[in-house]
């Protein structure tokens, strides 16, 4: 197809990187070291993940006592802005001045 539009002269229709009849990509040797690159960079990090440095045992609540203390710091803090308890006898306490229905 490309060889009879180059003998009769005519181009490729629309853009000629995309669509159904675009024009091929070279791929160079640049691409292929990055691609080459890339997959190395990949493949040690499988290896890498495929080797955890605790066993499961040891990776069981392995950091409670941090955890309990962060939990502990955030329920401080969330508590120390909310507002101290209110009585209703320390809001009423203001007429206990004289309790003449009493005598």
């Amino acid at each position: 197809m490309f060889l009879t539009m180059v003998l009769l002269r005519k181009r490729i229709p629309g853009k000629q990187w995309i669509g159904k009849y675009r024009r091929p990509r070279v791929v160079t040797t640049g691409m292929k070291q990055s691609m080459i690159r890339r997959l190395e960079i990949e493949a040690e990090n499988e290896y890498w993940l495929s080797r955890p440095y605790l066993t499961w045992k040891e990776e069981y609540n392995h950091n409670r006592e941090a955890r309990l203390a962060r939990w502990e710091a955030l329920k401080a803090l969330k508590s120390s802005k909310f507002p101290e308890h209110r009585y209703v006898s320390d809001q009423l306490d203001h007429l206990n001045v004289s309790k003449k229905w009493t005598s």
